[in-house]
C-alpha cells in the first residue's frame, strides 16, 4: 500500500485534532490577493478598524518569507440556540462560549508542532484571527468553503457557524480545488440586514454594520439613528437567514456552548453592570474584547 502524501497526513492531522475541514491553498494560485481588500479600503468601509490596512493582509509574502502554501482549517460551532425575552440583550453566537481563539489555538499549535516535526527544515505559523491574514479568501482558495453574499465564508456542511485558522509553510504542497459559489439568486442576508450594511458583490459596509457598532466602533456615542434592534454583542441576522446555516449537525464541543451567563440578561442588567462585574461575567470568553463600557453603551443606545 501507497504511504498517504504529506498533504493527506496533514489534512488526516488535521482532523484527528478536532478540526472540522480542512484544505490547502498554493499561494501562487492567488497572485491578486489584495484586491477584493484594497477595494473595500478605498470604499472606506473599514470604518474605524484601522489594522484592515496592513500592508501584509494583501500580501502574504511579507507574513511569512518564502512562503508556499497556507493550510486552512475551519471548526463548527453551530449550537442550538433561540430568541431571547423581550427586553433581554442579544448578543452574537460565536462570542458565548469559550473564547475562539483559545480552542483554535491549542489545536493549530499542535497541528504546527506536528509539522515542525515532518518537515523540520522548512518554517511554519500558524494565526487565529488575529494575524494579518485575510482568512475567508484562503479558505475559499483551499476549497474550504465560498464567500456568501454576507461576506462570511459559507460551507456546504456548516454554513457560516465555522471558526477559521490558518498555517503558514514555505512547503510546496499540492492544492485543493477553489470553492465553487453556491449563493445562486437568494438575498436573504441582504433583506435581512436593518441597515443596508450589506452590499451587492459580497460587500459589508462597516459604516453601517451592527456588528461593527456593537464590538468595534470606539466613539462614546453610536450614531443617533442607530437602532440596534436589543443587539449589544455582534449581530447574527445575516446568518441566522442563511439556508446553509439552517442545516447541518451542532457542535459537540462543550467549550462551543453557551454559557448560562450570557442567556436572557435584561438590557437594563447590562446598562448598570460595572466593570468589575463585567470582567467577572466575561471571563475567558470571546465577547471580553467589547469591554464594560461598551456594553453600557449599547444597551443604553436606541433599541426597539
Amino acid at each position: 500500500m501507497t504511504a498517504p502524501s504529506l498533504a493527506q497526513q496533514i489534512k488526516d492531522q488535521a482532523l484527528a485534532l478536532g478540526f472540522s475541514k480542512v484544505g490547502v491553498a498554493r499561494v501562487t494560485d492567488l497572485a491578486d490577493q489584495g484586491r477584493y481588500l484594497q477595494q473595500w479600503l478605498t470604499q472606506g468601509y473599514q470604518a474605524h478598524m484601522t489594522w484592515m490596512e496592513d500592508p501584509r493582509r494583501q500580501d502574504i509574502h511579507l507574513v511569512l518569507e518564502g512562503i508556499q502554501s497556507v493550510i486552512v482549517v475551519a471548526l463548527n460551532y453551530r449550537t442550538p440556540d433561540r430568541a431571547p425575552k423581550k427586553g433581554s440583550g442579544r448578543i452574537s453566537l460565536y462570542t458565548r462560549g469559550r473564547d475562539y481563539h483559545k480552542v483554535l489555538g491549542r489545536r493549530l499549535k499542535a497541528l504546527t508542532r506536528w509539522l515542525r516535526e515532518q518537515a523540520p527544515d522548512q518554517r511554519h505559523r500558524w494565526y487565529v484571527d488575529t494575524g494579518p491574514v485575510n482568512e475567508k479568501i484562503w479558505a475559499q482558495q483551499a476549497g474550504v468553503g465560498w464567500i456568501g453574499k454576507n461576506s462570511l465564508l459559507l460551507t456546504r456542511d456548516y454554513g457560516s457557524w465555522v471558526f477559521l485558522g490558518v498555517v503558514l509553510t514555505t512547503l510546496a504542497l499540492p492544492p485543493d480545488p477553489l470553492h465553487s459559489a453556491h449563493c445562486g439568486t437568494c438575498t436573504r442576508c441582504l433583506e435581512a440586514c436593518p441597515t443596508g450594511a450589506i452590499l451587492p458583490g459580497s460587500i459589508v459596509d462597516s459604516n453601517r454594520c451592527l456588528a461593527y457598532h456593537t464590538l468595534e466602533n470606539p466613539d462614546p456615542v453610536l450614531p443617533a439613528d442607530l437602532d440596534l434592534q436589543g443587539w449589544v454583542v455582534g449581530c447574527d441576522l445575516c446568518q441566522t437567514c442563511c439556508p446553509f446555516n439552517q442545516r447541518g449537525a451542532f457542535s459537540e464541543l462543550t467549550d462551543f456552548q453557551p454559557r448560562p451567563q450570557t442567556i436572557d440578561v435584561p438590557l437594563t442588567d447590562f446598562a448598570h453592570m460595572s466593570d468589575q462585574i463585567f470582567d467577572d461575567w466575561s471571563r475567558g470568553m470571546a465577547l471580553r474584547r467589547v469591554k464594560g463600557h461598551r456594553l453600557r453603551r449599547n444597551a443604553t443606545h436606541r433599541q426597539t
